[in-house]
């Protein structure tokens, strides 16, 4: 949660969160994050992780330490999404790839995962001599992508197999913003997925097709464009493994490119359930539907195929009251405060609260 400093005492710290109330920030906690509240002022910003909803006093405990932790995951899980490289120094080496740190967090480079300049080419694969050249590395800065990383598990992993960009640009100048591809699920994750697809080869040039579909790996080139979450269906997806799955043949729609990157979408090649909502509903309309999620913000509510609605927990009051009122699965009798076809937004209000 995000709030201001409000005071500070010999061994706490107490943070004013708005609406929720007053979080504090003591004990094991205070110490751990000390160097950090020396250097707070009044009014300050700043962010805390819920360690206890409320305490005997009322207060709800924070801790400073594991919310500057989870936010350094955040934003290494996007530089993962858009692919931003990043610039490690190396601390150590073993026989598998290099070890480095990124903003306090321990990550592994594996050796299969340098680039061809600096992978160690030993005869006969003798693992003290891959060690000895991986052990040259050390104290040297290099770049790197996010290959995978796992909060829970504190895992990082890097890469610094550099793409061959301008290959791909060069293919990608085929192409333009709205055409249509045939491609293939080539990775599911929790932001979206990855679709592979192929030049499309031209017969009159047999020559020139050769030429411009050499790849880095492999002998024929491929494009791997991201469909984010976003842009998988017009209703909300939880997961993009409840729509796709892994080598799934799928027609997507360019709805961007930049650089040797291409942005790919599926819902534009499906009807909008938005388009005509206002010709079937109205503010103030009584409209029956779904409760499909529960959140701290509000329960959505589905009232037709692709169409929800959000409930705003202030309907409530609280987050408890508001799971008295609402089950998950359940129909109900809403009423329609707003639409914004264009924002594919809808406001509701529980027929309880009329």
């Amino acid at each position: 949660m995000e709030g201001t400093v409000a005071g500070q005492g010999r061994s706490a710290l107490y943070i004013d969160l708005g609406p929720w109330g007053t979080g504090i920030v003591f004990g094991r906690e205070f110490h751990a994050a000390r160097d950090l509240i020396k250097g707070l002022k009044k009014d300050e910003r700043i962010f805390g992780k819920i360690v206890e909803i409320e305490n005997d006093d009322g207060y709800i405990e924070l801790s400073l330490q594991a919310a500057g932790k989870e936010l350094t995951w955040e934003t290494l899980r996007g530089a993962k999404e858009n692919r931003s490289p990043i610039k490690v120094r190396v601390l150590g080496a073993n026989k598998g790839g290099l070890l480095a740190e990124v903003s306090g967090i321990q990550a592994f480079l594996p050796a299969s995962q340098l680039s061809a300049e600096h992978y160690p080419r030993v005869e006969n694969a003798d693992q003290s001599q891959i060690l000895h050249e991986l052990q040259k590395f050390v104290g040297q800065e290099l770049e790197v992508h996010i290959l995978d990383l796992d909060p829970r598990e504190e895992k990082l992993i890097l890469s610094e197999k550099i793409k061959e960009a301008e290959k791909i640009k060069d293919l990608l100048s085929a192409y333009q913003v709205g055409d249509v591809v045939d491609g293939e699920v080539s990775g599911i994750v929790d932001f979206g997925a990855f679709i592979r697809f192929s030049p499309p080869q031209d017969p009159q040039n047999e020559d020139a097709k050769k030429e411009s579909l050499v790849a880095a790996e492999g002998n024929t080139a491929s494009i791997e464009g991201l469909c984010h979450i976003s842009e998988l269906d017009w209703k909300i997806v939880g997961h993009p493994r409840e729509i796709l799955k892994i080598d799934q043949k799928i027609k997507a729609k360019i709805i961007k490119i930049e650089g040797d990157r291409v942005f790919l979408s599926l819902k534009a090649l499906k009807t909008d359930p938005w388009a005509e909502i206002e010709t079937q509903h109205n503010k103030g309309d009584f409209v029956r539907g779904k409760v499909t999620k529960l959140n701290p913000f509000g329960a959505f509510v589905e009232i037709a195929p692709g169409i929800q609605g959000l409930c705003h927990i202030s309907e409530f009051g609280t987050k408890e009251k508001m799971e008295e009122a609402l089950s998950l699965g359940q129909e109900y009798e809403f009423e329609i405060l707003q639409i914004d076809p264009k924002e594919h937004k809808m406001a509701l209000k529980p027929p309880q609260a009329t």
